[in-house]
């Protein structure tokens, strides 16, 4: 089980909410999805004011409703609010529209003009008055945790595009945040769009495992122990599957033919976002 730079344990398999809460009539479908989710131990859930610009973050609010003290809560702030009043009051927004009292996790979406260090305040005020316990980014490369300086230490987590079709990310940023003890949280896993699932090697390693591509996608992003992986599903199949993935064991074989696949970098490559 992957843990934070302070010691805390989270879980390696989570649920992803992006493009959730886009459609009134899906919600309550989805909300169920997540509630199987949770009875999975997929106990890990995370949102962002951007998706559904809040709808997911109220998806996700009925979905925990009475069982608050299973999850394991991250959430983001969009890089226009991530000023010192904006990111409180975006914050006080999503705990509103969730219906809790505290985020465990929360992420500076991406780099905006706002510059790192006003964020990074407003943060460590939201942590001091009990509003998030945690905080960290999201799609930041190496030099901009280095912009970071001091408050390193205290940045849980970098969720990045990470996936067998998008490894970039290997080069130089996972042995970074290895050094620093923080976990990456992999967005996307399986890809979008379905093209990255029709690639030979993952059938093949599919077809040893009895397993959808798609499972094997999910299994690989764990394969380090030290990755944090948040499939999106919104079906209860899917969902299943998604947590039967964190059972798949690769073999050394398997992931040579993954890499014959989906070549691993030999370069800095500039950081990927979907």
């Amino acid at each position: 089980m992957p843990t934070l730079p302070d010691g805390t344990a989270i879980p390696a398999l989570g649920q992803g909410t992006w493009h959730m809460g886009e459609n009134r009539r899906a919600r309550d479908a989805e909300a169920d999805a997540l509630r199987l989710g949770l009875d999975l131990g997929m106990t890990l859930i995370d949102t962002a004011e951007m998706y559904g610009e809040g709808g997911a973050e109220e998806v996700v609010g009925d979905a925990i409703t009475g069982r608050r003290e299973e999850v394991f809560l991250v959430s983001k702030v969009y890089p226009h609010n991530a000023s010192r009043r904006g990111t409180v009051a975006a914050c006080e927004r999503s705990l509103k529209r969730m219906r809790v009292e505290t985020i465990d996790l929360y992420l500076l979406h991406w780099r905006g003009s706002v510059p790192l260090d006003e964020t990074v305040e407003a943060f460590e005020a939201l942590r001091e008055a009990g509003k998030i316990r945690h905080w960290g980014v999201s799609n930041c490369d190496v030099d901009d945790l280095e912009e970071l300086g001091t408050a390193l230490a205290d940045c849980a987590t970098d969720q990045v595009l990470y996936s067998l079709e998008h490894r970039g990310v290997e080069f130089d940023l996972l042995p970074f945040c290895e050094r620093h003890r923080m976990p990456v949280m992999a967005y996307s896993p399986v890809g979008q769009g379905g093209r990255m699932l029709r690639n030979a090697a993952l059938i093949e390693v599919a077809q040893r495992h009895d397993a959808t591509p798609a499972q094997i996608a999910i299994a690989w992003t764990l394969r380090s122990g030290k990755v944090i992986s948040i499939p999106k599903a919104a079906k209860a199949e899917h969902v299943r599957l998604n947590a039967a993935a964190g059972g798949i064991a690769l073999t050394a074989e398997d992931l040579a033919t993954l890499d014959e696949g989906f070549a691993p970098p030999t370069r800095k490559r500039s950081l990927a976002m979907l």
